[in-house]
């Protein structure tokens, strides 16, 4: 979902309060090398289109969800010789020994049991 705040805020519209969802996608900590982002084998793998972590949890607040919850988080390793398609050797070598970390995490979030009840999707603004 290239768009992530407008499906969580369609999310938000159309669960009912107190109802939850819980969801799976791809996050980053940390920045991908330049050639990595550009390439389309890690779009389609969902990793370039990745956003940072906090700002993903961020924009589930955002849009009114509450008692967020991490469910699962787990590393994603792509391998050396994917990677050497589109970085360097001596990048990989930075790249593997830097803070930048790719997860796939799995966030529950509940919609309020007093939130408005909304019909169209701009209602909910």
């Amino acid at each position: 979902m290239p768009n992530k705040a407008n499906v969580l805020k369609e999310i938000y519209r159309v669960l009912k309060p107190g109802a939850h969802f819980s969801i799976s996608d791809i996050v980053l900590i940390g920045q991908l090398p330049n050639n990595l982002k550009a390439a389309a084998e890690m779009y389609a793998g969902c990793v370039s289109g990745a956003i940072q972590k906090e700002e993903y949890l961020s924009i589930i607040e955002k849009n009114g969800f509450v008692n967020i919850t991490l469910q699962k988080e787990k590393t994603i390793v792509v391998p050396d010789d994917i990677l050497l398609k589109y970085i360097t050797a001596d990048e990989l070598s930075i790249f593997k020994n830097s803070n930048v970390g790719i997860y796939s995490i799995t966030v529950y979030a509940e919609k309020p049991t007093n939130a408005k009840t909304c019909c169209e999707p701009d209602c909910c603004n």
